[in-house]
């Protein structure tokens, strides 16, 4: 008999790689597929067992988040997705259930099936409410579509999330600040802001390298996230981590998972897991290709390798690929304190404490002291370290320091 897990994951990630198109800068694991495909289906039908023998296991008793991310999920029309969102919550408790969205094809159809069968919150790619921005990206949908199909989820009851892009082709202050604004009048309680990244191999670099769009320049990307942050906050959004705001209650707690170190599992082409060395080795005694953990490892991150015509085809983890990386405490320790970096509720003292116990009380001691000396974090009255304006635009300057206590010694 195949043992339990003695402590199950915090968090479900279920990849879902189908896109009508590709972006010009994605270099996602996406594909290009028709509507008809009957691929969509027969993989939505592998995930759903997946998740059911993850919950037989026991992987899923603590699971408190789950997020069904791509690609674009919506692609799986209202009859998969709602019924992949309803095997999640039959094998879960989840408090935060999460779908991405394209506007394109978030329908009525799907946002009244997604909400019967259990979804709490959906993440939608608007990207930009300019038109001619979006054609540059190689987007689907316009900017009159985005707005209507955000209307219609808001209306829904499923708390709404935008994800917005600055630094893009064609784009002004003045274009940024009206996407921003629409986001706003919109009524959606999480709006992510991120910087356009060129990507190598992609469509959008052999535009850049041609000349026929300019490459993003790092002062106007910081000057977009500045003017983010003053128009959000002055609209009663707070930011809780870099590039993310949220109105009071709608945080998204999966991402949060992401940050803070709670062991994730994922499912799917190309997804990552996170696991702590209880749930390594029940995933291994199930998939019997994963290695034995080397002396020392703490942390497991396994990125799956299978295609998605092998995700459908399959009936048992047993049958799944990764590729893992074993991390050590020390390794895993500069990691989490790299990621509390990002967020406003900075390094908790308690972090801290285990970070002076596990990385050397001289070593953590200096590098605070001198991110603190050069303006990248300061403490709070709760004693946690918190970044700074500075740490946040110059984030390599703050973050590398942090990262480096893994191989400093």
């Amino acid at each position: 008999m195949t043992p339990r897990p003695s402590a199950g994951v915090g968090a479900l990630y279920l990849h879902v790689p189908f896109c009508v198109r590709r972006c010009r800068y994605c270099d996602f694991s996406t594909a290009a597929t028709r509507h008809d495909d009957p691929l969509m289906a027969a993989y939505a039908s592998s995930l759903e067992n997946l998740v059911e023998e993850a919950r037989e296991l026991g992987f899923l008793a603590e699971c408190q988040t789950a997020y069904l991310g791509g690609g674009t999920p919506t692609m799986l029309g209202a009859k998969s997705l709602s019924s992949l969102v309803s095997a999640v919550r039959s094998a879960s408790s989840v408090c935060e259930l999460s779908f991405e969205a394209n506007p394109e094809s978030l329908t009525v159809e799907v946002l009244g099936a997604t909400v019967a069968s259990g979804a709490t919150r959906v993440s939608i790619g608007v990207q930009s409410f300019d038109d001619r921005e979006l054609r540059g990206l190689g987007r689907v949908h316009t900017a009159g579509l985005a707005s209507d199909r955000v209307a219609a989820a808001v209306a829904s009851g499923l708390d709404v999330s935008l994800d917005l892009m600055c630094g893009i082709p064609f784009q002004t202050p003045e274009s940024w600040h009206k996407s921003l604004a629409q986001a706003v009048e919109l009524g959606v309680g999480h709006v992510s802001c991120y910087p356009l990244m060129i990507e190598a191999g992609t469509p959008l670099e052999r535009m850049c390298e041609s000349g026929e769009v300019p490459w993003p320049s790092d002062d106007t990307e910081a000057d977009d996230m500045e003017a983010a942050l003053d128009v959000l906050e002055s609209a009663g959004y707070s930011r809780y981590e870099v590039a993310s705001y949220a109105q009071p209650g709608k945080r998204c707690q999966h991402n949060i998972a992401y940050w803070t170190g709670v062991p994730y599992l994922g499912l799917g082409v190309s997804a990552a897991s996170m696991l702590s060395l209880p749930e390594y080795e029940a995933l291994r005694a199930v998939v019997s290709s994963l290695p034995a953990p080397s002396d020392g490892a703490w942390r497991f991150r396994l990125t799956s390798s299978d295609d998605v015509r092998a995700y459908a085809r399959a009936r048992s983890l047993a049958e799944l690929s990764f590729e893992v990386e074993q991390m050590t405490e020390t390794e895993a320790m500069a990691e989490d304190l790299m990621l509390a970096a990002r967020m406003t509720d900075g390094i908790p003292t308690a972090l801290q404490a285990r970070a002076r116990h596990v990385l050397g009380e001289d070593r953590v001691g200096v590098c605070f002291s001198a991110l603190i000396g050069n303006g990248f974090l300061v403490a709070a009255d709760c004693g946690s370290l918190v970044p700074t304006k500075k740490g946040w635009l110059l984030g390599n300057e703050l973050y590398g320091p942090l990262w480096n206590l893994a191989s400093e010694g």
